[in-house]
């Protein structure tokens, strides 16, 4: 085997290896502070130790054990890996849907986000969860390729009987069977008239459906055929820069809808 992959199974064989070097690896440790923080034996402790200082990753010194140079390295390395794979394991049931190919942040930023699917009994849970956070904003920036009843219905509520302020922009396709609707084309009257909302159209195709509510970016995640997978909600300070960036895109470059549009 590889000797890389020798040291990398030496310390996945152990979550209390990992947590002693990241323990000392950014101050010294002794060995009270590193069981209190591990739960680890003082004999398990002590062959942690020994084993670090033989690959000189660890050093004693008069205030307890410190990483060495390399030990920091290790330790930075061994977590940002542990990261990934955590990633992984969240992403695992919805990367094949994932707007990958827009994504221009680190995929490692997903890492806690809360993800929502449909179930048998709650089988529109993730679109529910997305409008819970639009009834609790102030200001709801969207690009979407989709405009449900539902979210339709929240956003009139929030900005017109409200005060909220809403930006959307969808594709054609997406206002289109709600302007055929009386009463929704009613509704969509209403929240265009509104000062505080506004609504724009994308030329051509959106590919993704992606809801700012203040400081939380949820994106609605679909399958080939168009059915709900999950949503995906975070409020990283990098997704949603990229997110706000891809909604000016977005905004810059379509046209307003006009009431005169929704006319009787």
């Amino acid at each position: 085997m590889d000797r890389a992959l020798e040291e990398i199974e030496f310390l996945a064989r152990s979550a209390n290896r990992i947590e002693v070097l990241n323990a000392v690896r950014d101050q010294p440790r002794t060995r009270r502070d590193l069981q209190e923080r591990t739960g680890a034996s003082q004999p398990t402790l002590g062959r942690i130790l020994q084993d670090f200082a033989d690959r000189n990753w660890v050093v004693r010194t008069a205030d307890g054990y410190a990483a060495t140079a390399t030990g920091r390295l290790v330790a930075e390395g061994i977590t940002d890996l542990r990261d990934i794979v955590e990633t992984e394991l969240e992403l695992r049931g919805v990367v094949r849907w994932l707007p990958t190919e827009t994504m221009t942040f680190d995929l490692r930023r997903l890492h806690s986000a809360t993800i929502t699917v449909p179930s048998q009994t709650r089988p529109s849970a993730p679109v529910q969860r997305v409008t819970e956070l639009v009834r609790q904003a102030d200001r709801v920036r969207v690009v979407s390729h989709a405009f449900n009843e539902r979210t339709l219905e929240v956003v009139r509520e929030r900005t017109v009987e409200a005060g909220g302020t809403f930006e959307g922009v969808f594709s054609a396709s997406a206002i289109e069977p709600v302007a055929e609707d009386a009463v929704l084309r009613k509704r969509l009257r209403d929240l265009v008239a509104a000062e505080n909302a506004e609504i724009r159209i994308a030329d051509g195709d959106v590919p993704l459906a992606i809801t700012v509510t203040d400081g939380v970016v949820a994106l609605l995640v679909r399958d080939d055929n168009g059915m709900l997978q999950a949503s995906l909600e975070t409020d990283d300070g990098q997704v949603r820069s990229w997110a706000e960036d891809l909604h000016e895109r977005y905004w810059t470059e379509a046209r307003p809808l006009e009431e005169r549009e929704l006319a009787e």
